[in-house]
C-alpha cells in the first residue's frame, strides 16, 4: 500500500541509544534527505486515514511532524499549528511535558483556542508519553480532537484517545513491517 515508505524503512539503518534501538529515518529525522514522493505518499495516506471534515488546524510537534503537516496543508488547505520546542510567552500559551522512549522536555501551544476542531499528526508513536501530553494540553485548552494519525507505529504505545497509523514495524537490528493500514 506504501512502497515508497515500506522500502526506504526496510532500508534504513539502525543506532543505538543506551538499550534503545533507534531507527534513522527520513521522516523520523530528516536524514539524509526527504523525498518529494514519500512525502507524497504519506500525505495521500493520511488524507485517506483521517477525518479532516471542518477542522481548523493539523496540529503538530515540532520537528519532524512538521514536513508532514505541511504536505497535508498543502494538499488540502487546512492551516498548520506546530507545537514548539521554545517558550514565546504569548497570551493563551499552554505547556507540553514532553516524555520520549530516550528524552523529556518542554513543549508549548499557541493559537489554539476552545472549541478549534483539530487533527494531531506527527512522524512516529512509540511509547505515547509525549502525544498524551499534547492530548491532555488540548484538551484543557478546550479543543476538539477529531482524529491523530502517525506515519509510523513502533511497538505497543498507550495512548489516551484512538489513532490510525500507516505502518506498524518492530526494531531490532533491523526494522520489520508488521501491518499497514488499507
Amino acid at each position: 500500500m506504501y512502497p515508497i515508505l515500506v522500502n526506504s524503512l526496510l532500508s534504513c539503518p539502525i543506532v543505538k541509544k543506551g538499550e534503545y534501538n533507534y531507527f534513522v529515518h527520513p521522516i523520523t529525522d530528516g536524514i539524509p534527505d526527504i523525498d518529494p514522493g514519500l512525502l507524497r505518499e504519506i500525505a495521500v495516506g493520511m488524507i485517506r486515514l483521517l477525518d479532516l471534515t471542518d477542522v481548523k488546524y493539523i496540529v503538530t510537534a515540532e520537528a519532524m511532524g512538521i514536513p508532514i503537516a505541511t504536505a497535508l496543508s498543502l494538499m488540502t488547505d487546512i492551516p498548520v499549528n506546530i507545537i514548539r520546542k521554545r517558550k514565546y510567552g504569548l497570551p493563551g500559551e499552554c505547556d507540553v511535558c514532553q516524555v520520549t522512549g530516550y528524552s523529556k522536555g518542554e513543549m508549548y501551544i499557541n493559537g489554539v483556542c476552545k472549541g478549534d476542531r483539530i487533527v494531531i499528526v506527527d512522524d512516529v508513536i512509540s511509547t505515547g508519553g509525549t502525544m498524551n501530553g499534547i492530548i491532555e494540553s488540548l484538551q484543557s485548552i478546550g479543543a476538539e480532537i477529531v482524529d491523530i494519525g502517525f506515519v509510523i507505529k513502533k511497538g505497543s504505545p498507550s495512548l489516551k484517545l484512538p489513532y490510525s497509523y500507516l505502518v506498524s514495524i518492530e526494531v531490532t537490528d533491523r526494522v520489520r513491517i508488521i501491518d499497514q493500514s488499507s
